[in-house]
């Protein structure tokens, strides 16, 4: 598999980590840690690594680190299989 370049819109400070769906282009993603120290952008990590069983080192923040629209690289996954995942279709 190749690699996407994935529009994220981060809401920290929640009262747990879920993926909300999509936002327009983007997937909105809640995430518990707060928006400092780059907490929120590891906690995003970990969230998108687990929904696209990938490791999280094959999750890079690649633009917006002190934004809440972030672009993610994600390695070893498709835009149909974050569809799919999203969906609850793994």
């Amino acid at each position: 598999m190749g690699s996407i370049n994935l529009q994220v819109k981060v809401v920290p400070g929640a009262s747990r980590d879920e993926v909300v769906g999509w936002l327009g282009e983007s997937l909105k993603i809640r995430v518990q840690a707060p928006p400092e120290r780059g907490k929120a952008n590891k906690a995003v990590i970990k969230v998108l690594a687990r929904l696209l069983d990938v490791p999280p080192r094959q999750v890079e923040l690649v633009r917006g680190a002190g934004s809440a629209n972030k672009v993610f690289a994600i390695d070893g996954c498709s835009m149909q299989e974050v569809g799919r995942r999203i969906a609850g279709d793994s």
